[in-house]
């Protein structure tokens, strides 16, 4: 391993923080004293981060955490990554720590569905009859997914809960339910199981601890994360075969870009080879529909933003 490689770590928890702007506080002198950036979200209901830096700093800050009774079993699953994928530290206190709007009667820490550990998983799939279903947004499933899971066509997670008639068919089918990290299925399922879905389990750790225990068996394409790198190989240490598309030429990729337009910013992907081949590509279809192109469009540096 490289020196200039840095460790990235991810990882959740939800249990009660009585005062998670004192902890907001804490985690900003941590993260800073260590040389850390990354997101990390805050709230009554507990803490989601994603941190990177040095080998070593990544170390010492998994043994603060742990340090404190309320972290001591919090799990971090680990990447890496050859440069810093974080522009900066970004810690905030919200009302969840990831947003599905489903209300203050569900509780992840009660209502949550059992886990399976990789192996269980992996072993489950290719014993019995079950239907997989990935939690997570649309751009994330269309990089990489569970061969024949369930892909909800969400751009927010928050927007599951409406979606949720639309499953009833589901409810007497055993449901394996995933997501990147594991921390939306322990509410997704929570939600399943309020709606009457009762035979309903998780992958414990997601897809990042598959990939670090089991492989890459049934699973096809990459892993998008929610920093610079984009998307990571799971299972592999090189990329396998792209099964995104190119959402303006159909070509197979991996590239995932945001709409140019700043207003839109929807994440989309986009071939190199179409980028190179048409400016415009970097506008979304619906930003295309509307008229927009690269010469109209609203971004920093835009002709029209410096006309204003």
């Amino acid at each position: 391993m490289s020196a200039a490689r840095l460790t990235v770590l991810l990882y959740y928890k939800y249990v009660l923080i009585a005062d998670p702007a004192a902890l907001m506080r804490e985690q900003r002198e941590l993260c800073e004293r260590l040389g850390l950036r990354g997101r990390i979200l805050l709230g009554t209901e507990g803490i989601n981060g994603t941190v990177a830096g040095s080998e070593a700093a990544t170390t010492a800050y998994q043994q603060a955490l742990h340090a404190r009774p309320e972290f001591t079993d919090v799990v971090f699953k680990i990447s890496y990554a050859d440069s810093q994928p974080f522009p900066k530290l970004d810690i905030k206190v919200r009302r969840e720590i990831v947003t599905l709007g489903a209300g203050s009667e569900l509780d992840p820490t009660k209502d949550t569905a059992p886990h399976l550990t990789p192996a269980e998983w992996k072993r489950t799939i290719e014993q019995e009859d079950v239907v997989l279903f990935d939690a997570r947004n649309r751009y994330e499933s269309e990089v990489g997914r569970f061969k024949g899971a369930i892909l909800p066509p969400i751009e927010n997670f928050r927007e599951l809960p409406a979606l949720l008639p639309q499953y009833e068919n589901l409810k007497d089918k055993k449901i394996l339910m995933y997501c990147t990290g594991g921390i939306r299925c322990e509410k997704a399922s929570a939600l399943f199981r309020q709606a009457g879905f009762k035979n309903v389990f998780q992958l414990e750790g997601g897809i990042v601890s598959y990939g670090d225990q089991v492989g890459d068996a049934h699973w096809e394409g990459d892993c998008f994360v929610f920093d610079e790198r984009m998307t990571v190989p799971v299972g592999t240490k090189e990329p396998k075969a792209p099964v995104g598309r190119c959402e303006h030429t159909g070509r197979a990729t991996r590239n995932v870009i945001n709409c140019l337009h700043d207003p839109c910013h929807k994440i989309i992907i986009v071939a190199e080879e179409t980028l190179a081949e048409d400016p415009d590509a970097r506008l979304c279809r619906d930003c295309r529909r509307v008229g927009l192109t690269s010469a109209t469009a609203d971004y920093l540096g835009s002709p029209a933003r410096s006309a204003k």
